[in-house]
């Protein structure tokens, strides 16, 4: 698949220092949401996920942050709001991205945005606990996703619009830069197996549903959802997204899964180290991220 090299070249057991940066992209309001030329089934689907994450990681921040009053060590307290930060740059930007989508013609995501809040709503209602190992379980998910989506830049961003390729995997790169987090609350407030392994299948299925309620209802704007190529091609994404992502969850349902066991991607770890080297001109307080070259054969880290 692509690079995908299960992280050759990553460093097993490293943390990451997590670096809160701006989520400094200038998303035009002619942007297409058919981003990806050659895959507009695709783009609707990566559209679908961005939709649920201005109700999902907010539940994230107010879940981790709760929590983190518990924790009694003091790095893990300041993962966790790190990671807090992190996650509201994500849910800010999201929204902004939704809301240029939104404005070409795709009023009916307004029904099932509002159902989302309110099951994160209801959610957000529920045990510490429980919540704490949705959390986990979603991130679990990321790992994996991450691990697709950079392994396979090349393959499945080629052409694509600049700015959403580089916000997209800008926050994959995040995702892996915070693996640790979920993980290390969870375990510091309510460890358990089996809460955990509820967990994963419970915030992994539960954020690919709503995935596909709203890619669902982009595709149905489009006009392309009851047509059966785009359907057929809508279920070939979706395997070969089970099949990247697969294997991680699996390892998350291992007892005694920790991820500092996962090696990150070589092109994840180049690009943290590449913006740390670049400093404020990389995206730090506001200013523009530089851009990946999706017409490039080999998509280097954009700095």
């Amino acid at each position: 698949m692509g690079d995908n090299d299960a992280g050759a070249g990553g460093r097993a057991g490293a943390i990451t220092p997590i670096t809160v940066r701006q989520g400094a992209f200038a998303f035009a309001e002619d942007t297409p949401a058919h981003w990806i030329p050659h895959a507009p089934e695709f783009s609707q689907m990566i559209n679908g996920a961005s939709f649920v994450m201005p109700h999902l990681e907010p539940f994230l921040v107010a879940t981790l942050g709760e929590a983190a009053k518990q924790i009694e060590n003091p790095a893990v307290r300041r993962e966790a709001r790190d990671f807090c930060m992190q996650e509201t740059q994500h849910y800010r930007t999201h929204r902004r991205f939704n809301d240029v989508i939104l404005a070409q013609g795709y009023a009916s995501l307004a029904n099932v945005e509002a159902e989302m809040a309110q099951a994160y709503a209801r959610l957000l209602q529920r045990p510490l606990a429980v919540r704490l190992a949705y959390a986990a379980g979603f991130e679990a998910m990321t790992l994996g996703l991450t691990e697709w989506l950079v392994g396979n830049r090349v393959k499945l961003f080629r052409g694509a619009d600049r700015q959403v390729t580089s916000f997209i995997l800008w926050h994959m790169v995040e995702e892996t830069e915070h693996k640790l987090v979920a993980h290390d609350v969870y375990e510091a407030v309510s460890p358990g197996y089996w809460r955990r392994v509820f967990g994963v299948l419970h915030g992994s299925l539960d954020v690919i549903r709503w995935s596909r309620r709203c890619y669902r209802a982009l595709l149905l704007a489009d006009g392309r959802w009851r047509r059966p190529g785009s359907r057929l091609k809508v279920w070939w994404w979706a395997a070969q997204f089970l099949l990247g992502a697969g294997p991680a969850l699996l390892r998350s349902l291992v007892p005694g899964h920790d991820p500092r066991g996962m090696k990150d991607h070589p092109w994840v770890r180049e690009w943290i180290a590449a913006h740390a080297r670049a400093g404020e001109r990389a995206g730090d307080r506001g200013a523009p991220m530089p851009l990946i070259d999706t017409q490039s054969a080999a998509m280097p880290v954009p700095f």
